[in-house]
């Protein structure tokens, strides 16, 4: 018998600050799988998501998974936390996930499927799995940029209040469903407002280019250093770490 699909999904503690965006569409997906629906049953009740949700199975023997969702609009789907951020990621920014694909599939079909994937698959790679949007003063990007971590977080911790950090990652925002001081996430930079998920979603499928992503343009940033984000941190000495916060090379 096939076990549950909810079985495999630990719980996810939704009043996190960093599942804020996630928190309303997430609940109320998880709140379908737990009736014992397949995970990509349970997502296809969500209109907004450009793509349909399918079983594992139905990904062809030999076929890349990005070449498959981009002929078809369907996204293979396993019942697990990974596959879960995933299909939430579809239906929270719609556009940035297909322009993704659509960059994916034109890296497939000028280079084909090979063992190294070249530095725009990489980058895109890292970019669905790892990537988060920051929009803040500049003081903090400088610092940020210089991996000055005690500026970044101790010296400049007011000017946070003037910025938005927002996940974007599902392997990112599935490894802190258990927080870990080492987690990093790739940081790219978003435009100066972000009035709302639709509107950064929007910019960012704009922004995005094979030249850019190319050159990698992410900056790394340990998210539970975040003020605000973590109770440890309270503590300055949080950020003296040197395995964690380490020193721009």
């Amino acid at each position: 018998m096939k076990p549950d699909a909810v079985a495999e999904l630990p719980p996810i503690d939704w009043e996190q600050p960093w599942l804020t965006v996630w928190r309303e569409p997430g609940q109320r997906l998880a709140r379908g799988a737990s009736t014992g629906a397949d995970l990509h049953q349970a997502l296809n009740t969500e209109p907004s998501a450009p793509v349909r949700f399918v079983p594992q199975s139905a990904l062809p023997v030999a076929t890349a998974y990005e070449q498959f969702i981009f002929e078809t609009s369907t996204v293979p789907t396993r019942d697990n936390l990974h596959d879960f951020f995933n299909g939430l990621c579809w239906i929270r920014f719609p556009l940035t996930k297909t322009r993704l694909n659509q960059l994916q599939a034109a890296e497939i079909a000028a280079a084909g499927i090979a063992t190294l994937r070249g530095p725009v698959r990489d980058a895109l790679t890292v970019f669905d799995e790892n990537a988060a949007f920051l929009s803040a003063p500049q003081p903090l990007w400088d610092a940020l940029v210089d991996r000055d971590w005690s500026r970044l977080f101790v010296d400049l911790r007011p000017l946070w209040r003037q910025a938005e950090l927002v996940l974007f990652g599902h392997a990112l925002l599935e490894k802190l469903v258990t927080p870990r001081k080492p987690i990093t996430a790739h940081v790219y930079r978003a435009q100066p407002a972000m009035n709302s998920i639709a509107e950064l979603d929007a910019w960012v499928a704009r922004d995005l280019c094979a030249d850019k992503l190319a050159n990698k343009p992410f900056t790394p940033l340990p998210v539970l250093g975040v003020p605000g984000w973590w109770r440890e941190n309270e503590n300055f000495s949080f950020y003296d770490d040197s395995f964690v916060f380490r020193p721009r090379r």
